[in-house]
Parts: C-alpha cells; structure tokens; sequence
C-alpha cells in the first residue's frame, strides 16, 4: 500500500507542493493543499463544493475571501508558535497574499452546508496537553469538532517532543458504531531539525495494510482505514503533524476506537505525570 505514503515534492501539483486531494487519494472528502509563495506572490482559487481552513505554516497572509479580508500574523514556523488562521466556506472565491512569503495549508472537505468566512485569533485557539510521560503531546485543537463551524471538516495539529510518542495506543475511526465515526485522515509531517526522521505506522486487523514508514520533513500519510499510531519522535527531533479528517457523519464528530491489544496503554500513560517540557509553543511563542 505505498500509494498511502506521500514523500516530500511527489505530489506537487499545479503550483502547489502537496496536492493530497480526493481524487489523489480514491476517497471522497478530505484534502490538504500546501503552498509556498513568494514575497508578493498571490494565490487565487474557488472553493467549489470544498471548505478550507487557510492555515499558515510560516510566514503572514492576507485573506480575501468574497467580501471579507482577513489579516493573519502567522507565525515563523510550526515549532515557533501557535498561529490564526481563517476559515473560508464553499462557492468562495479565495484570494491569499503575503508580503514577505511563507508557506500556507488549506486543509479541505467536501461540503454541502454554506458557511460565512471567519478568522480565529492565535490566542483564541484551544491548546490541549494531552496524555502522560512519553505518550505526552501538545493538540493545538483550531479546528476541532467541538471547536468552531464546519460543515465536515476537522483539523488539528500535534506536537510531539524529542523521544516521545504519539497517536498511541493506535486508534482507528473507519466505520459507525456507538464508539466510532467514519474519518478518512490525513498525516503531514513537520520534523524539526537537519535530517530529522520520524516514525509513524498503519495496518488493519486482517494485515492488508501493515505499514511502517520513516517519516521526513514533508512527508504524507494517508489513512483510509485501520489502526494508525504510534508515531515516533526519534531523540533530538521534534516531531509536528498537521491531521485533516472529514467524513459523511451528521453532525461533525470525532470518534474512535482503540486496538483492543493495546488499549490498555492509554490508562497507564494517563496515570503519569505529562512531560514538562510541553506546550512546546503557544500564542506568544516558543516555551
């Protein structure tokens, strides 16, 4: 199944560096666009039947979407600090400028309800220290389902520091139950530090997929279905992901269920004391 892992600049596509669209993917709602402009570059687009969360990675933006106009500071990385962003519904025409470049994210879902734009101050965004000793990690929670209005979207980003781990004890959302939401999910990795690598895995219960990758600045996951998790920040490199899920739930919701063989993990890291070090960022900055 290595059409699910995504290297850095192998998807670059109509200007944009990653283009993890649906048709790339074979399922019918999430995406994510990444994009680096230039200083006075512009992007322009029509949303069409997708809503977008315009998410800068680094760098400042202008937004102009329809009639409004938003201003977001950015920020200078992922690892720097928590940054605004804007939402911009569907059958918009979207406009994005920056005068000193940067690079941008639009995670998308297709979408039938219209929603107006709007903007979500840095320090307007939940962060979440979630978990305990290495299973600890930062969720900056900008877009998720119970933060702000989307018709199907989800978005968040994880922060995972050096040597700890993530999206554990591995977890899936592929089908509805009473425990369980169908989410299609995307994974796109930020690893700080030179040559810095990573570790993230997928498989199902009857091995059709069983995946593990080395994950590199750059890189994509892509995560139809099965138990995703963990995914490893190796010692002396932080690891970032941004996640984008939408599926056909009504209403938008988040819920998963733990392989039975190790859920008995999330207890035992939750009993411990979290991982001083985190956040790692927040609205004014690095800790």
């Amino acid at each position: 199944m290595s059409e699910l892992f995504i290297p850095r600049g192998t998807h670059a596509v109509d200007g944009f560096d990653l283009a993890a669209t649906p048709a790339i993917a074979g399922w019918p709602y999430s995406g994510l666009l990444i994009k680096s402009l230039a200083p006075g570059e512009t992007l322009q687009l029509a949303t069409a039947d997708r809503e977008m969360a315009v998410l800068p990675l680094s760098g400042s933006f202008g937004v102009q979407a329809g009639s409004s106009s938003f201003d977001l500071r950015g920020r200078t990385g992922v690892f720097d600090a928590v940054t605004d962003w804007a939402y911009v519904g569907i059958d918009t025409d979207l406009s994005i400028t920056t005068a000193s470049g940067g690079e941008v994210a639009l995670c998308t879902a297709q979408a039938t309800r219209s929603i107006d734009p709007y903007m979500v101050a840095a320090e307007d965004v939940q962060i979440e220290v979630r978990g305990g000793g290495r299973g600890t990690r930062q969720i900056n929670n900008f877009l998720s389902a119970d933060q702000h209005d989307a018709d199907k979207l989800i978005a968040v980003e994880v922060l995972t520091p050096d040597g700890g781990w993530s999206s554990y004890p591995p977890h899936k959302h592929d089908e509805f139950s009473d425990d369980e939401v169908e989410l299609e999910e995307i994974y796109y990795f930020k690893i700080e530090g030179d040559k810095g690598i990573g570790m993230f895995s997928l498989y199902t219960s009857d091995h059709e997929i069983n995946e593990t990758w080395t994950v590199r600045d750059g890189d994509t996951v892509l995560v139809p279905k099965g138990f995703h998790g963990p995914a490893a920040a190796t010692p002396g490199h932080h690891m970032y992901y941004l996640n984008v899920m939408a599926g056909p739930s009504e209403p938008r919701a988040w819920r998963f269920c733990d392989d039975p063989d190790h859920t008995w993990a999330r207890g035992m890291l939750d009993a411990q004391e979290p991982d001083p070090r985190l956040p790692l960022t927040t609205a004014a900055g690095r800790t």
